[in-house]
């Protein structure tokens, strides 16, 4: 039984480009993060990879991305899950803000604390604590069965939506799970065991 589960961060996006917080703001992807979609769906098909099922968030870069990656892997027929709790985390009243424009309103301490405390939410968002209590709560009655069962399942969503999947899989704790850089369109692939934990990590750069 192959219990197959991969996770790809969306491309990038153009709030990406102009350093903005984006958030559940509803953006594209630039050309860079069009051609990073289509170098994970080839990575993905190089590795000899294919899915049964994905699952995106309700934001457009994430399901341009997971449509791209489908097209490049002639996987367009599969089921198509998109749920909101798969959606990156709610930056509040940081959404649209130029970073180093909220350093100089609010102060360099204080905007780093925001974006890498596990706890500390800004204005009106979410913290990554409460993005993870949206996000996991979901991929462990969603997802996880599915693999379990032995579907190979492909998710592309967010930094922080994938973050709170990836804290549980790779065991981190609040403090390490905040410096997991999870790079834009590129694929981390587990096989899990049958109690869920992760029997291997497969490196499609070898």
């Amino acid at each position: 039984m192959d219990r197959l589960l991969a996770l790809v961060r969306h491309g990038q996006s153009d709030w990406n480009l102009k350093n903005l917080f984006t958030g559940w703001k509803d953006v594209g992807l630039t050309e860079q993060g069009i051609a990073e979609a289509h170098a994970a769906g080839k990575m993905l098909k190089a590795a000899g990879l294919t899915f049964d099922v994905a699952f995106t968030s309700a934001l457009t870069r994430a399901q341009h991305t997971l449509d791209i990656i489908l097209d490049e892997m002639a996987l367009t027929s599969i089921p198509i899950i998109r749920d909101e709790a798969l959606n990156e985390r709610d930056y509040g009243d940081l959404t649209g803000l130029n970073k180093d424009d909220a350093r100089a309103k609010w102060g360099e301490e204080q905007v780093h604390i925001w974006r890498r405390s596990y706890d500390v939410s800004p204005p009106g968002g979410e913290s990554l604590k409460d993005t993870v209590a949206r996000t996991l709560p979901y991929y462990v009655s969603e997802i996880q069965p599915r693999v379990l069962r032995g579907e190979r399942v492909l998710v592309a969503a967010h930094g922080n939506s994938l973050r709170s999947i990836v804290m549980v899989l790779e065991r981190h704790s609040r403090d390490t799970i905040v410096k997991r850089e999870i790079a834009t369109g590129e694929p981390i692939v587990y096989r899990l065991a049958a109690d869920s934990t992760v029997a291997e990590t497969l490196d499609l750069t070898a």
